[in-house]
């Protein structure tokens, strides 16, 4: 049985440890998680449609497209098709939906043999997370601190295992960039930047409930608390807060470790497995959609303008065109050229994916600026409030050649918050280094893009003439 919007809300309230301005707060009362916690239930409960499930012998049951590994290229077909109804659901700007991190799971329990003796916890959880339709996150970035810290003899900050015993491995400390930690059920904690010999205490695998006592939840300023969903549409409802989560002295019991201070697992975790390529086909899928989504404001703002005949304009709608379709091109070819690998599971093309992620920083941006353009002023000579609209001054002058005022305005409020608004700065820095540096992409797209097929063909060209080489007669 699919789950309800009703019962994830329910099950948020667990006690966890969310702090925001100094508090403990409740995320299903406090007014900055209202809206993605609302969002979120229903994008669960939407997940529970006939078009996003199907039956898997290994759970027993129907599950989401994103929690089973593919074995051909129909079932990529239907993960893709999937995924992208649900990030049509906010426009592509819920990141890390209850998709993102099942994709991760999907490619582990594809090749299982990775984990070593720890191999039966991870399919156990992945059965367990599948079945209920568990909202899982993920922490896999260790604090930046840390480099400089441990460089000149102190302690690092990272998640590191202190201890162990039969119970399980003691943890402490913290990692960064826990988005969607405060509103999931449970998080996978882990490291995805290599480590080194002599790191081995940091190189574990493991996942708890986000309510296990000694994890504390240190939230970023919200974006959602603002007047109205109509003055910021998405900062109101999208919002899915970034965190920063400590564990102090945390028990992490062993049926919920993957991983015991194995560098080498670690990383094969991702990499020998299909996590890292199926988790990045997801995320592009849902940039595929999001992209999509700025061509149609834009062309809806030339509308509502009277700008149709402008060259400026007309051109500015052909670039956005552009690059989203990149997008759309780079995911339909890696899913066209998929292939299975040893293990049955079918991949991918890695070279596609990796291409459109490491033009991402600069696709995107490039996108916001066309659109800051054609939107111009009209997006900050905005009222300051729904309120506003009461008074009779404004329908007269708030109009546009197309429309009238409150459409206009609904219009421009949704521009302001895509390209103008903290929420939209979040996004665009977001985007920009979800990949990581760009260098990271890169060396992504030069290992996989198979140099030797472009090689191979310059060798057939090059034979074609020699020396001794006559011109072609006439």
């Amino acid at each position: 049985m699919s789950r309800s919007a009703e019962s994830y809300r329910a099950d948020l309230s667990d006690g966890r440890a969310v702090h925001l301005d100094g508090e403990v707060v409740d995320v299903t009362t406090h007014p900055a998680f209202a809206g993605i916690v609302g969002t979120m239930g229903g994008l669960i409960e939407l997940a529970g449609g006939e078009d996003f499930r199907s039956h898997d012998p290994r759970v027993g049951t129907d599950v989401a497209w994103w929690w089973r590994t593919p074995r051909s290229v129909d079932d990529l077909v239907a993960r893709r098709r999937a995924s992208e109804a649900l990030a049509e659901e906010t426009g592509g700007f819920v990141g890390r939906g209850p998709d993102h991190v099942a994709s991760f799971f999907a490619g582990f329990v594809g090749r299982p043999e990775v984990f070593g003796p720890r191999a039966g916890a991870v399919i156990d959880f992945w059965r367990q997370a599948a079945a209920q339709d568990l909202y899982v996150s993920y922490l896999i970035i260790p604090p930046s601190i840390d480099r400089a810290r441990v460089a000149e003899g102190g302690e690092p900050t990272q998640v590191r295992v202190v201890d162990e015993s039969p119970a399980g491995l003691v943890v402490d400390g913290a990692q960064i960039l826990g988005t969607g930690t405060a509103i999931s059920d449970w998080v996978l904690v882990t490291c995805i930047p290599p480590l080194k010999p002599g790191q081995e205490d940091h190189a574990v695998s493991f996942v708890l409930p986000v309510s296990t006592p000694g994890m504390r939840i240190h939230c970023r300023r919200p974006y959602s608390l603002v007047t109205s969903v109509f003055d910021a549409p998405f900062s109101s409802r999208y919002d899915e807060t970034d965190a920063v989560v400590v564990f102090d002295n945390v028990t992490v019991p062993w049926e919920y470790v993957f991983i015991d201070r194995d560098i080498a697992a670690t990383a094969a975790q991702f990499h020998a497995t299909a996590a890292h390529t199926l988790g990045n086909l997801q995320a592009q899928v849902r940039l595929m959609v999001k992209m999509r989504f700025l061509l149609g404001l834009a062309r809806r703002i030339v509308t509502i303008s009277g700008a149709e005949r402008s060259a400026t304009a007309l051109a500015h709608l052909a670039e956005l065109a552009t690059l989203a379709g990149s997008v759309e091109a780079h995911v339909m070819a890696a899913e066209y050229r998929a292939r299975v690998d040893d293990s049955g599971v079918m991949f991918p093309d890695r070279r596609f994916l990796y291409t459109t992620m490491a033009r991402q920083a600069e696709l995107y941006p490039r996108a916001l600026h066309l659109l800051r353009e054609l939107t111009s002023s009209q997006a900050i000579d905005l009222p300051s409030s729904v309120v506003a609209l009461d008074h009779p001054d404004l329908p007269a002058h708030a109009e546009s050649p197309a429309t009238g005022a409150e459409d206009r305005l609904r219009l421009y409020e949704l521009a302001w918050d895509v390209i103008g608004s903290e929420f939209a700065g979040r996004h665009h820095q977001y985007e920009m280094f979800y990949a990581g540096a760009t260098a990271v992409s890169q060396a992504h797209v030069r290992r996989t893009w198979r140099m030797e097929e472009a090689t191979d063909l310059l060798d057939r060209v090059l034979a074609g003439w020699g020396p001794d080489t006559p011109l072609p007669a006439s």
